[in-house]
């Protein structure tokens, strides 16, 4: 795809805040300090606009950008930062499972992971509840820049036993650094998008 215009248009915490347009869209989940902001700047060669922070946990909002007047990716908070209030995360949790189950605007969820690492707890928890609800799944391994190349096919394989990924569910290699992965997850993001 090619990204002619993108912007960020809103920061929503409930659904009376949610655009109103029935244009598609594909949310972005992942664990704090994932890259989600790095996967989002890299798939629409814009440097800064989400924001990369160094402190994770910053996204508490989900974060609606609106791509080619098209279609919305939306950032939704990282899950399994230990250094925010239980109350906090049940909050996050809450508004990202409205989102979730009610939104039927959303297409597919992009579930990035980090490759060096097999997935965690959490990413294992998103990727059933993802499936518990139907709601297709593109697995992004990123920081594959940071593996030798001759390891990725062994760390994908620990990627996809951790998860147990279903048959058909897609997992692309991705780095935000080299553009590694990036036309083939936009094209099966597009394929979600009917575009």
């Amino acid at each position: 795809m090619k990204v002619i215009s993108s912007e960020i248009i809103i920061s929503a915490v409930k659904p009376e805040q949610y655009p109103e347009s029935d244009m598609p869209e594909i949310a972005l989940a992942g664990r704090s300090n994932v890259g989600k902001s790095s996967f989002i700047n890299k798939m629409l060669n814009r440097k800064g606009l989400a924001r990369i922070s160094s402190k994770p946990g910053k996204t508490q909002t989900l974060n609606f950008y609106l791509i080619n007047e098209l279609f919305h990716f939306v950032d939704v908070p990282g899950y399994g930062y230990a250094k925010v209030s239980k109350s906090e995360r049940a909050a996050w949790g809450k508004m990202i499972e409205t989102y979730f189950t009610t939104r039927t605007q959303l297409k597919a969820v992009v579930l990035i992971v980090d490759l060096r690492h097999p997935p965690t707890s959490d990413d294992v928890m998103m990727y059933d509840f993802l499936k518990h609800y139907e709601i297709p799944c593109i697995v992004i391994a990123t920081k594959a820049d940071k593996i030798p190349k001759g390891k990725w096919q062994k760390h994908l394989k620990v990627t996809r036993q951790t998860l147990d990924l279903e048959q058909g569910d897609e997992i692309v290699l991705f780095s935000s650094e080299t553009g590694e992965g990036k036309d083939q997850a936009w094209t099966i993001i597009e394929r979600f998008l009917g575009v």
